[in-house]
């Protein structure tokens, strides 16, 4: 069925940018800084050239998506094919000679993305077990990290609110108070389990984001992400540059490289952004300006840190951590800035969580054991969901590897592999069936050069990051 609630194209764009731009981004600047201004500024463009092209690979599946369903609907005599719905929005296009030939052949208007399609269910169209196999493996990976990283980057960002203040931050056998035995790793490790005592329950639970929680983390976010902006080109024309990043280090570059992939993930969920989207005309056109600004705006995050500070910490917003001769202003934007990511980790991970265990149940139970039986429904897959997550973060508070790991190893996969695996063989079986796979949704990188290009670099990604492992350790 066609998607029902629907909101106009900016609102979908929106939700896309904020989806885009999360606290991911937050590991970017010392990541950047790292690898070298210059050299990170073209690779920062050129992942995100390479991610909006695999972003049109999923747009132009679900389009074939929706066109396979309607057909092999027809085929099995559910409906007639008077019955299949008009693509509105590609009647008031402006006619070409290509869609006037298409056109003739009223099969054409299958092609739409009205109804949301998620990843797996096109992955079970069009490939095999163990293609749809690898999707869900690599899915369920991604989502592990993600909540890793948020428990470890929870723990971490409470520790140094709360411990004294050291010029290394990552040094966590530090006492973290003078009058007490006790490290940052220990204080960590209870700040980590708090936060799961705490966030973990949700998942027990079905909790859905409501609108305006959602709009209230936005607000937060964003108004955090230009505050850092302004304070870090304040600090610039207050005391001039204050880092000195090379121009280049490759030896950094997995760092990057990771974090990129990690900040310009929204692949998994651009069904359900999309599919509500009331006017869908040049809808490519329209991210392509959304994954502009986004770039735009990491490299001005980036860029103003790194000769901002003499140093940066991994996860950004801890730069910003008021000093003892800081005014009283300063203090509480300060402590607003270090506290802020937990606000949206805390509203998101427990939806994660639920994504999670529910790819896990579709790819280790059967509808009708999951269905009936609630133990297993409603305490072993919450369980299996949250606690492998904390137990990593109590493990290890070094979100530089977790990035890394979870946005080239997972992140390469779900973001790179699976869309340009999926619009291959999609268009191979809209050929099959519909004589060409040609339509208003199909990606403007149609060339096979541009899957082989994506497979290539994908391959690039994993083994710069492998070899960086083998190198320096886990």
């Amino acid at each position: 069925m066609p998607q029902r609630d629907q909101y106009p194209p900016w609102v979908g764009l929106v939700y896309i940018f904020n989806l885009i731009v999360g606290t991911g981004a937050l590991t970017l600047p010392a990541a950047f800084a790292g690898a070298g201004w210059l050299f990170s500024t073209f690779l920062l463009i050129f992942l995100a050239f390479v991610s909006f092209v695999t972003v049109t690979f999923v747009i132009e599946s679900m389009a074939c998506a929706n066109a396979t369903i309607q057909w092999r609907r027809i085929q099995s005599h559910k409906i007639d094919e008077s019955e299949v719905p008009l693509d509105t929005d590609s009647e008031t296009d402006n006619t070409s000679e290509e869609t006037a030939i298409l056109r003739v052949n009223r099969r054409y208007r299958y092609y739409n993305v009205n109804t949301k399609v998620e990843l797996g269910e096109i992955a079970a169209l069009y490939l095999n077990k163990f293609g749809h196999m690898l999707f869900f493996v690599s899915l369920c990976v991604y989502l592990f990290g993600d909540l890793a990283i948020y428990t470890a980057a929870s723990g971490k960002t409470l520790v140094n609110l709360s411990c004294k203040n050291d010029s290394d931050t990552e040094d966590f056998n530090l006492k973290c108070w003078k009058s007490y035995d006790l490290t940052k790793m220990d204080v960590y490790r209870i700040f980590v389990t708090i936060f799961a005592l705490l966030v973990g329950p949700f998942t027990y639970f079905n909790v859905q984001k409501t609108k305006y929680l959602q709009f209230f983390t936005i607000s937060i976010r964003w108004f955090a992400f230009l505050v850092m902006v302004t304070l870090a080109s304040i600090r610039l024309i207050t005391y001039g540059q204050q880092g000195y990043p090379n121009m280049i280090n490759l030896r950094e570059v997995p760092a990057l490289a990771g974090s990129s992939v990690y900040s310009f993930m929204c692949h998994h969920s651009l069904p359900g952004l999309i599919a509500p989207i009331s006017d869908k005309q040049q809808i490519t056109k329209k991210v392509s300006f959304d994954f502009f600004l986004i770039c735009s705006f990491y490299l001005l995050l980036c860029v103003t840190g790194s000769f901002a500070f003499e140093k940066l910490d991994v996860l950004y917003s801890l730069n910003f951590i008021y000093t003892d001769d800081s005014s009283l202003l300063m203090k509480i934007i300060g402590f607003f800035l270090a506290a802020f990511p937990l606000f949206p980790m805390s509203t998101s991970f427990p939806i994660i969580a639920i994504t999670l265990q529910s790819n896990l149940k579709n790819f280790m139970l059967d509808q009708t054991i999951d269905r009936r039986n609630f133990f297993v429904n409603r305490l072993v897959f919450p369980t299996l969901a949250v606690v492998p997550p904390v137990v990593v973060a109590l493990c290890t508070h070094n979100l530089k590897r977790l990035v890394e790991i979870t946005g080239t190893y997972a992140g390469v996969i779900v973001q790179y592999v699976v869309p340009a695996i999926l619009v291959l063989y999609a268009r191979r079986h809209c050929i099959k069936d519909f004589g060409s796979s040609n339509h208003r949704y199909a990606s403007p990188f149609k060339h096979f050069s541009w899957f082989l290009f994506i497979i290539v670099w994908s391959i690039i990604c994993i083994i710069f990051v492998t070899v960086d492992f083998i190198i320096n350790g886990v």
